[in-house]
């Protein structure tokens, strides 16, 4: 049985990833970090105006991430595993490609003084999803502001993702090709990631799952 002190969960908008992370803290009573977007004022705004708004959208995110990053460190003795919906890293996917050149320029400064103290993951999970799931999965959701983005944005953002965990190899990786997968509504496909997690050995630098 595999014994893990941090499992980060990582997925593009949409593909379920914050599910998954609440869905095994609960089997597992762990302690979950989850992304504070909900508290980034300038989100809804990004989506109607990505150029005008993209890098307060990504500073805001970048500093509650550092924050939260911070706390990962404090130990709680009655919840040993942490579960989290996303990584540090991730944050510069966004930002390569939002910004400008010259903000870009800016925004990396501030990154690499935050990054050296992010946590890294004992296990990496990705979440590997179509475009029309992720859409879809949007749509069902019904957050009003993320109702404006389009399948374009989407196809660039899923790209860079899967561009990221192509090379990521600060951890371990478990991809799930959730595309054909229902982890949320189906106790089988639950139970089938959660063995592959827990039960399964992790010596690859990829492990590819699908029921």
């Amino acid at each position: 049985m595999n014994k893990f002190d941090y499992i980060a969960i990582e997925g593009v908008i949409g593909a379920g990833k914050t599910s998954l992370a609440t869905m095994l803290s609960r089997r597992h009573s762990a302690r979950i970090v989850l992304e504070e977007f909900e508290e980034n004022p300038f989100l809804p705004r990004f989506y109607e105006d990505r150029e005008r708004y993209a890098f307060q959208t990504q500073l805001t995110f970048l500093a509650s991430r550092f924050n939260q990053q911070q706390k990962l460190f404090e130990k709680d003795m009655f919840q040993e595993l942490i579960i989290s919906d996303y990584i540090f890293d991730k944050d510069r996917i966004f930002a390569r490609l939002n910004l400008s050149d010259d903000e870009l320029a800016l925004y990396d400064k501030i990154y690499q003084i935050m990054s050296g103290i992010a946590a890294k993951p004992d296990l990496m999970v990705f979440i590997q999803c179509s475009v029309d799931r992720l859409m879809e999965n949007i749509r069902k959701r019904g957050r009003s502001y993320e109702q404006q983005i389009s399948e374009e944005y989407l196809t660039e953002l899923n790209d860079s993702y899967n561009h990221f965990f192509k090379h990521y190899d600060k951890s371990p990786v478990l991809i799930i090709r959730a595309s054909d997968i229902d982890f949320v509504n189906n106790d089988e496909h639950f139970e089938f990631i959660e063995h592959h997690i827990f039960n399964e050995p992790v010596t690859q630098d990829r492990l590819y799952i699908k029921p």
